[in-house]
């Protein structure tokens, strides 16, 4: 189980992108919101979409839900 968070800052196509607590690309605490722990992003994404509507993972982190 890794912790997850989403940045509070949308990318510049829109994405509020989902990263694990051991990504180079983690954004700084003031720029991220906690979202739990979870076995994969799957959980992690779907719960960032509770919050914003368009999210994706991490290209690095969490490939398997990187979509774009």
């Amino acid at each position: 189980m890794k912790k997850y968070y989403v940045n509070k800052n949308a990318q510049g196509n829109g994405d509020h992108e989902v990263h694990a607590e051991d990504c180079i690309y983690l954004p700084k605490v003031d720029n991220r919101t906690y979202l739990g722990e979870f076995s994969s992003c799957i959980g992690a994404v779907a719960t960032a979409k509770n919050k914003y509507l368009i999210t994706n993972g991490c290209k690095i982190c969490s490939n398997l839900c990187h979509t774009r």
